[in-house]
């Protein structure tokens, strides 16, 4: 081959050079560096280089380089799961966990409404009773909106009577302490979340029928020797026989009934001439409190109000709420602190590879390519490989907090916006630390780095 021949071989081969599978020709790039001078071919316009280098040149660029370092990718990605998975799971388990500890505030919260007559003191220093409930109070209650279940209850007065297991007329007897007597409808145990330790509760056809029938409180029925009543026992109320139904062995609200004889409200006002009930007793929703409070004297004595006390627990406590604010801050907290570590881990392995491709990135600057786009490529790596490790720990955290939930036995709460907030501060997370190796990687110049690269 002649020596003017060679060269121009020699010019052929090297008339293109591959950059991420692109080929590009040192011809149209010649001169252009950093000055970033339009390039004028010999049959078109002046071409802008940055026009040359399209954004689908450069998610190939970011991606073929991601993928030809699998070993390094791993090591990358496994920074931002575990950041991404915390925090995703840490924002689960704080929502799960107020859950769980709004669900223990109410089952303790103050769920009874009372309803009392209203009362004046006399000259003499007694109270009296200024008003009266309605013997249709409870069916009034459970019309309104947040009663769950409602009932009467009303102390009988038994100024001379006793109440005794068997009748005893003995007038050398001394005198014995008698159970106090209350009348009460039949949604009482319900309502104030009572258990029977055996037989029954009497219902609204034995207080319609002004039945006579008895329950009797724990200590009461101990007091009066009944300790079973498939025998069918009885008491004796003033001389008068009432069967024995069975007998309360505890209850949430009103413990002094566990001492008392209870009959239905029927049987009291035909054996004992009760008139009026004493006070209603209703158990409501958590938080219905306050609107109740206003609306129970209203469906009871619309044309009276001053004539009713309702007595109403407050919204939920305050106390629950400070209580999972914090849990949630705490968890917040960890989850921030784990996604930086991440974030850093991402940040050195971009820097990392930056160092290690020196030579490379001077290659690519020779040729013609600009500091924007060599600091455009590492940020697309680092955006890439943010996004794939966040998609990977936001599954990884939703599926811990199901995992966990599970095993405890909770109600597992995942926001589904946390969940695709994660994958999507993935990405955010690699952008801004890929941004000072994506500069620093623009800032070198092609002489020293195909000086130091060689």
């Amino acid at each position: 081959m002649s020596e003017a021949g060679a060269p121009r071989a020699q010019g052929r081969h090297r008339s293109w050079l591959r950059w991420g599978g692109h080929r590009w020709s040192p011809l149209s790039w010649s001169g252009l560096g950093r000055s970033r001078r339009p390039d004028t071919p010999p049959d078109g316009p002046p071409v802008d280089p940055d026009d040359r280098f399209r954004f689908s040149d450069l998610l190939g660029e970011a991606t073929a380089d991601i993928g030809s370092r699998p070993g390094r990718l791993v090591t990358t990605i496994v920074g931002t799961v575990l950041g991404i998975a915390a925090l995703v799971a840490t924002i689960g388990f704080a929502q799960t966990a107020a859950g769980q500890i709004a669900k223990q505030f109410d089952r303790t919260a103050a769920t009874q409404l009372v309803v009392t007559p209203a009362t004046a003191s006399t000259g003499g220093g007694a109270t009296v009773a200024t008003g009266a409930l309605p013997w249709d109070a409870v069916p009034r209650l459970e019309r309104l909106a947040g009663v769950e279940s409602a009932a009467l209850l009303a102390e009988v007065p038994l100024p001379d009577a006793v109440i005794t297991a068997v009748p005893v007329n003995d007038p050398s007897q001394p005198p014995t302490a008698t159970p106090p007597l209350y009348a009460a409808s039949a949604g009482l145990l319900d309502t104030l979340g009572g258990q029977l330790s055996t037989g029954r509760f009497f219902d609204a056809g034995h207080d319609l029928r002004a039945d006579r029938v008895a329950v009797l409180g724990a200590r009461a029925a101990e007091r009066l020797g009944v300790q079973r009543v498939d025998t069918q026992p009885s008491v004796f109320i003033d001389g008068i026989a009432y069967a024995v139904l069975g007998v309360l062995d505890s209850v949430d609200v009103r413990a002094e009934l566990l001492n008392a004889v209870l009959i239905p409200t029927g049987t009291a006002r035909a054996d004992f001439g009760l008139a009026v009930p004493g006070d209603a007793q209703a158990r409501i929703a958590i938080g219905a409190g306050p609107q109740l409070r206003s609306q129970a004297a209203l469906a009871l004595a619309p044309d009276d109000l001053a004539s009713l006390e309702v007595r109403a627990p407050d919204a939920r406590s305050e106390l629950g709420r400070d209580v999972q604010a914090d849990v949630n801050g705490v968890f917040v907290i960890l989850g921030v602190i784990v996604l930086l570590a991440g974030g850093v881990g991402i940040a050195n392995v971009t820097l990392l590879s930056v160092m290690e491709r020196v030579g490379e990135i001077g290659l690519r600057r020779a040729i013609g390519a600009t500091g924007r786009q060599i600091a455009g490529q590492f940020i697309a790596e680092s955006v890439v490989i943010g996004l794939l490790g966040g998609l990977i720990g936001a599954a990884v955290g939703v599926f811990a907090v199901v995992l966990v939930s599970a095993v405890r036995g909770w109600t597992p709460v995942v926001d589904p916006w946390t969940a695709v907030g994660g994958a999507l501060l993935g990405a955010v997370l690699g952008l801004l630390a890929g941004g000072l190796p994506a500069r620093r990687a623009a800032r070198i110049e092609p002489v020293d780095a195909l000086r130091g690269g060689t």
